[in-house]
C-alpha cells in the first residue's frame, strides 16, 4: 500500500485541527506522521486551522496549538491558512454547483427531519434524507416564505465509491448508504465536509492521513472531489489511541493538551518518539531521534489494529531523554518549577551541578524539580525519623563525622574517605553512618550518595545543618 517518491510526485500533507479546545495526543500524533511522511518524501507539510464553529472556535486555542506544534518542533512549510478567511472562494464554489444542481437549497425543519427519522427507525431503515427538496421533486412547489434554506450536495444515488486507503487498504462503500449531504448552512458558511474539499483541493494536498473515525467522511468527500471534477488525495486512516484497558483514551488516561504534558514535566523529544511509536514500528527500535524516524518512516508499518497508551513506558522513555540531556539544558527546565516554590536558587548550589547529580534518578522534569528542591531548602524534620536514625548511636557518628569536617578537605573524595573512617572506627556498616548524616543535613533518609550531597551543599552549610540537627536531637532527647 505505501508508494515509492517516483509514484507519489509532489508529496503534501495537512494538519487541520480546529481550535474548539486543546490539542490532544490524538491530533499530535496525527500531526507527527504527517510531518514524518512529507519530510521523508522531500515534500511540504502545511497547518490549517479549521475555524469555522464560530461559537466555539477562540483565540486562546489557536495559540495553544500553535504552542503545541512548536513545542514538539513539528515545523511547517505554509501556514496557518484559516477557514475563516476563505469563506468568499466556499461560496464561490457552492454557487458554481447551485447553477447546474450538483448542490440545491433544502427547506425542511429540524422539526420534519426529525419526524423523518422517527419513521425510518420504526420501520427499520437506515435514518437517511429522503432528497424531498431535490429540484425533480418539487416541480411547480414554492419554498416556504420566511425559512432560510441550508445548502445540500446532490450525492449520486447509485453506484460504489472506492479507494485504496493507505493504512486499511480497500475500501469500498455504496452510494445507497449515503445521503445528500448538508454541505453549508444558511448563513453559507460551510460544512466540514465541503470545506475540507475545496481547502485540500486548493492546497493541492496528496495524502490526507487522519484518525480512522473519519473513515466515514471519505466516501462523501470523495464524491464531491468527483462533482467539482478534481482529483481526491490519497487517503489514509490511522488506527484509534485507546487507554490502556482498551476503552476510549480519557482525562485520567492522558487525552489532556499536548501542552499539559509540558506541565507535567516531560521533554517534547520524548513526547514526539513515544506518539511516533504508537501505531508504527521500526523493528523493535523503542528509542530514536527525529533524523532516524524522517529516514524509516512509511505507510506499511503503520499498523491497522489501535494503539494503546501506556503513561509507564512513555515515563521510561522520558527518563531516558532526561538522563541523556545536556545539564544546562535541564537546570533551565527546572529552574522555574524550583521557584513556583518559593525558593530561591541563590541560596543553593550551582544547579547544573545539581541536575547532574540527580537525573539519573529521575523521570520528569517536576522529579527532578522535586529532587533538586532539597539545595534550596532548610530541612524539615519528622519526630519519628529523628528518633530512630538521630538517636545516641546516631548522635555519636554525626558528632565524629562533624569533628573531622572542620579539617577536611571539601571535595567528594576526601569526604568519603572521612565517612569511611567513621564506619571503621565505630565498626558499624556504612547505612549506620551515611543514613543519620542524610537526616541532618537533609531531613530525608534517602538522597544520592552522601559524599556527593554534602560536596554540594559546601563546608559552611553542611556544618550550620548538623549543628541544627544535633541541637534538635538533643532538645527532644531522642
Amino acid at each position: 500500500m505505501n508508494q515509492s517518491s517516483n509514484e507519489l510526485g509532489e508529496v503534501r500533507t495537512r494538519i487541520a485541527p480546529s481550535p474548539t479546545g486543546m490539542l490532544h495526543l490524538g491530533t499530535a500524533r496525527t500531526a507527527l506522521f504527517c510531518w514524518a511522511f512529507a519530510r521523508h518524501h522531500g515534500g511540504k507539510f502545511i497547518l490549517r486551522i479549521e475555524d469555522t464553529d464560530f461559537e466555539r472556535s477562540t483565540e486562546q486555542s489557536v495559540q495553544v496549538i500553535l504552542d503545541s506544534m512548536r513545542w514538539l518542533d513539528l515545523d511547517v512549510d505554509e501556514g496557518p491558512v484559516r477557514q475563516s478567511e476563505r469563506l468568499p472562494r466556499y461560496r464561490e464554489v457552492l454557487e458554481a454547483m447551485l447553477v447546474d444542481g450538483r448542490a440545491y437549497h433544502c427547506y425542511s425543519s429540524k422539526e420534519e427531519l426529525d419526524a423523518l427519522r422517527d419513521t425510518q427507525t420504526a420501520r427499520g431503515d437506515k435514518p437517511r434524507y429522503d432528497g424531498r427538496w431535490r429540484p425533480e421533486n418539487i416541480r411547480g412547489q414554492m419554498p416556504p416564505a420566511g425559512v432560510a434554506p441550508v445548502f445540500r450536495f446532490r450525492n449520486p444515488d447509485d453506484g460504489d465509491v472506492a479507494w485504496n486507503d493507505l493504512v486499511k487498504g480497500p475500501i469500498s462503500i455504496s452510494n445507497r448508504e449515503l445521503d445528500d449531504l448538508v454541505i453549508a448552512r444558511s448563513d453559507w458558511v460551510p460544512t466540514y465536509n465541503f470545506a475540507v474539499v475545496v481547502d485540500d483541493a486548493d492546497m493541492q494536498i496528496s495524502h490526507v492521513m487522519r484518525g480512522e473515525e473519519h473513515i466515514n467522511n471519505t466516501p462523501r468527500q470523495i464524491n464531491l472531489y468527483r462533482a467539482l471534477d478534481w482529483k481526491p488525495p490519497h487517503f489514509g486512516h490511522l488506527p484509534l489511541i485507546l487507554a490502556p484497558d482498551g476503552s476510549k483514551l480519557s482525562k485520567r488516561h492522558g487525552a489532556v493538551s499536548v501542552m499539559q504534558y509540558d506541565t507535567d514535566g516531560f521533554l517534547p523529544e520524548a513526547l514526539f518518539n513515544y506518539l511516533a511509536r504508537l501505531g508504527w514500528s521500526h523493528g523493535d527500535d523503542e528509542k530514536f531521534t527525529r533524523e532516524q524516524l524522517v529516514e524509516w518512516f512509511d505507510l506499511r508499518h503503520v499498523n491497522r489494529a489501535p494503539a494503546q497508551y501506556n503513561l509507564d513506558k512513555l515515563l521510561w522513555l522520558n527518563g531516558e531523554y532526561i538522563k541523556e540531556a545536556d545539564d544546562q539544558r535541564l537546570a533551565r527546565l527546572v529552574a522555574p518549577r524550583i521557584e513556583a516554590r518559593g525558593l530561591q536558587l541563590a541560596a543553593g548550589p550551582s544547579l547544573i551541578r545539581v541536575v547532574a547529580l540527580l537525573k539519573d534518578r529521575s523521570r520528569t522534569l517536576n522529579e527532578l524539580s522535586d529532587s533538586a528542591s532539597l539545595f534550596y531548602r532548610d530541612p524539615v524534620f519528622d519526630t519519628k525519623i529523628l528518633a530512630e536514625h538521630l538517636n545516641a548511636q546516631g548522635r555519636s557518628v554525626v558528632q565524629a563525622f562533624r569533628e573531622s569536617a572542620k579539617a577536611t578537605t571539601w571535595e567528594r573524595s576526601a569526604l568519603n574517605a572521612a565517612i569511611k573512617k567513621i564506619v571503621s572506627d565505630f565498626k558499624l556498616k556504612m547505612p549506620q553512618v551515611a543514613v543519620p548524616l542524610r537526616v541532618a543535613v537533609t531531613g530525608q533518609p534517602q538522597t544520592p550518595s552522601i559524599d556527593a550531597v554534602l560536596e554540594l551543599f559546601g563546608k559552611e552549610t553542611t556544618l550550620a545543618r548538623l549543628d541544627a540537627a544535633l541541637a534538635r536531637a538533643d532538645s527532644a532527647q531522642l
